[in-house]
């Protein structure tokens, strides 16, 4: 996830404005959201597998990603059919497991991956620095832009000092296990992974200041609206209207 292997690519959705990835994807999102039949949600997964073959991605990557996303969803799914009401398909002791529950789980299960492609492949694959610059020219709230890009930046840094800290603990004998030891020690390291963290945002905070930051970054990326960009956007529209369609006929 720190690594972003998937903004690195030069296939055609690669190409296209990060600005209108981010827009189109919001917009997919509210609509795949919002679909009750399982048709159109069927429809919305074959356009979001569409939409991650023409990214290119490594399919390593895609398929570790959709396996944490799916192990998720089972354990959703399978609770479901016990808290729906309807008519029961079979009893598990005193609860009944409903064909309603059942048809909800699939719906569930069909747009929750639906949304999973469509931010793979349009969100997933542009850089963090390129999506707050996108953001900003988007007029997306300053402060949201800020804390993407710091993010972006020092969460290596975070995670390379927690992975620091635990192996300095296993070479001092700690060994995790499930017992009252185990919990304080993590405990006493995430506090003072609090601590240094603050304390390198306080210093790079101030180093910033010296240097003339004023609360906002510059924009450095270059972004030009082109006719394949509206082209794709009007295409993922026309899509999303085709759902619509086959929601309410």
């Amino acid at each position: 996830m720190l690594d972003q292997p998937l903004a690195c690519g030069h296939s055609l959705l690669h190409r296209i404005d990060p600005r209108v990835r981010l827009v189109t994807a919001t917009g997919s999102a509210v609509c795949l959201a919002l679909l009750h039949t399982r048709e159109a949600a069927v429809a919305g997964l074959g356009m979001g597998a569409i939409l991650l073959l023409l990214s290119c991605p490594p399919w390593r990557v895609i398929v570790r990603r959709l396996l944490a996303i799916n192990a998720f969803l089972l354990f959703l799914c399978l609770l479901t059919p016990f808290s729906v009401a309807g008519v029961a398909a079979f009893h598990l002791g005193p609860l009944p497991a409903t064909w309603e529950g059942f048809h909800f789980s699939l719906l569930i299960w069909l747009k929750s991956n639906a949304l999973a492609l469509f931010f793979l492949a349009l969100v997933a694959s542009i850089p963090v620095p390129t999506t707050g610059y996108a953001l900003q020219r988007l007029h997306c709230p300053a402060k949201l832009v800020f804390l993407l890009l710091f993010a972006g930046r020092y969460i290596h840094d975070v995670a390379e000092e927690w992975q620091t800290m635990l192996t300095a603990a296993r070479l001092r004998g700690f060994r995790a296990r499930t017992n009252a030891h185990t919990y304080r020690t993590l405990a006493s390291l995430l506090g003072l992974l609090l601590l240094r963290g603050y304390e390198r945002a306080h210093r790079v905070h101030e180093a910033m200041l010296l240097r003339g930051f004023r609360q906002r970054f510059a924009c450095v990326t270059p972004f030009h609206a082109r006719p394949h960009d509206a082209i794709f956007a009007l295409a993922l529209t026309l899509g999303m209207a085709a759902l619509v369609w086959l929601e309410f006929r």
